[in-house]
């Protein structure tokens, strides 16, 4: 259709109904501007290779002392001296001391490994080697007659190993030790204990409880 003899721009109808003008772009493809990508970054030919360093590497854990399983009744270690008894057997009831690689040597049955043992477990081991070929239905009793000791470290006065007192806490571990320097910290202790076999460190109230073999260490205070 002619309207007034001029030519109207071109249109295009959408779904609607109405009529919507589209201006037609006569600019041919080298007037566009083309986006070209700037070259990669060139890396460093004597770039240091990179390292994978382990989170807390050389760090040994710390954990809550409630994550920490009390171990009862007493299990037996190195430095621990027992009183044992073979009724009727006066020559193997003495003091026997559990050595280094927790042991205790006794006659007729030689090594008896007592690490990780309670006593009640020991008393059995022991009589099934006598009952092997000794003693004819052995009876026999392990008692502790010295714990084996403990050790403090850090910010007290007499740092070192102590013979352990039995229910001692943080707070007489300290006491032994002479008391805290004048730059120890003295609201919290890491005390590290042996448990099933692991060593495992952990923060620890003064009234804490100190058993057979922990290290207690006396952190410095920054202020």
């Amino acid at each position: 259709m002619r309207d007034g003899g001029r030519r109207g721009a071109p249109t295009a109808a959408v779904s609607t109904g109405q009529v919507v003008q589209q201006p037609i772009s006569l600019r041919g493809p080298l007037d566009a501007q083309v986006a070209v990508p700037a070259p990669p970054r060139q890396q460093a030919r004597h770039a240091a290779p990179r390292q994978t360093v382990r989170p807390g590497a050389g760090v040994p854990p710390v954990v809550r002392p409630s994550a920490v399983a009390q171990e009862e009744p007493y299990r037996l270690d190195s430095g621990d001296r027992l009183r044992i008894v073979v009724f009727g057997q006066d020559n193997l009831s003495r003091t026997y001391a559990v050595d280094g690689g927790g042991y205790i040597s006794m006659p007729l049955i030689g090594a008896v490994r007592a690490r990780g043992l309670t006593t009640f477990e020991l008393e059995r081991r022991i009589a099934a080697k006598l009952r092997a070929g000794y003693v004819k239905d052995p009876k026999v009793s392990v008692e502790v007659q010295d714990y084996r000791p403990f050790f403090i470290l850090g910010e007290v006065r007499r740092p070192g190993q102590f013979p352990y007192v039995n229910g001692m806490s943080v707070r007489t571990a300290v006491a032994i030790a002479g008391g805290y320097s004048e730059r120890a910290r003295k609201t919290r202790v890491k005390l590290t204990r042996r448990v099933n076999g692991h060593e495992v460190t952990f923060w620890v109230p003064e009234n804490y409880p100190v058993r057979p073999g922990d290290t207690v260490y006396v952190t410095e205070r920054f202020f």
